[in-house]
């Protein structure tokens, strides 16, 4: 199992570029997240999106590439990061989110 992490400026591009993973590879979207820049009081600093998925090694890192291509044509990509064999305690991490205090089913 591997874990894969996408940042992204924006709630509407982390749907989206949710979206466009889950339906290019066979992987499971396991939290949208945001993550607070440290200036996030501020309203002209933009909400920075975390999107993890879940997969075997392959199809992470294809959802991965899909989905930072779909973030680059809107000019919000910020970063990814694919994790192969996580381990339990990074799985733990990866299922928590901020976002509604839940994680998605």
């Amino acid at each position: 199992m591997a874990l894969g992490m996408i940042e992204v400026f924006g709630f509407a591009t982390a749907i989206v570029v949710a979206d466009k993973m889950a339906k290019a590879a066979d992987v499971k979207v396991v939290a949208i997240d945001k993550n607070k820049p440290a200036a996030g009081d501020d309203a002209r600093v933009p909400l920075v999106m975390a999107i993890k998925i879940e997969g075997d090694v392959g199809a992470v890192e294809s959802a991965i590439q899909a989905g930072k291509q779909e973030a680059e044509l809107r000019g919000l990509y910020v970063t990814h990061k694919v994790i192969a064999r996580q381990s339990p305690e990074i799985e733990w991490f990866a299922h928590l989110n901020a976002l509604g205090k839940d994680k998605l089913r």
